[in-house]
């Protein structure tokens, strides 16, 4: 049996910002953008790679959310505690220097870590965690 992971979701807080950062800096394509009232679904992923993507979603829009829960989930989105992924690329540097001259908000520079992997980390406009991997 062969399984693969198809769809991630993370939250967006500005549609726009969110485009700019994944589509502009990023380099991934728009595979979808779905409107719905106020709020938006984007669906992106790596050119070339259709079998992988990630949707941005609006946060904390379940009608069965409390407006304290609501609170809550985007306080947890603006802290960087709520959302997060892991890319990989070969040019692990190459990548960092292009999202810092973006001026994307850097977390970690690329790090040799202590469990073996070269990554450094970013937060989307949103605040989601993403940590990129050097490909072996």
């Amino acid at each position: 049996m062969d399984i693969s992971i198809h769809y991630a979701f993370l939250p967006h807080t500005d549609p726009e910002a969110a485009l700019q950062f994944y589509r502009d800096t990023l380099g991934f394509e728009v595979r979808k953008d779905v409107g719905y009232q106020d709020m938006r679904w984007i669906t992106v992923g790596p050119v070339g790679r259709p079998e992988t993507s990630i949707v941005l979603h609006p946060p904390a829009v379940d009608p069965g959310i409390t407006d304290d829960e609501r609170r809550t989930i985007l306080e947890l989105i603006a802290k960087g505690s709520y959302g997060a992924v892991t890319l990989a690329t070969d040019d692990l540097d190459g990548l960092y220097e292009r999202l810092e001259a973006a001026g994307a908000d850097v977390i970690q520079e690329p790090t040799d870590q202590d469990y073996g992997v070269r990554d450094c980390a970013f937060r989307d406009p949103a605040g989601n965690l993403i940590r990129i991997n050097q490909r072996d």
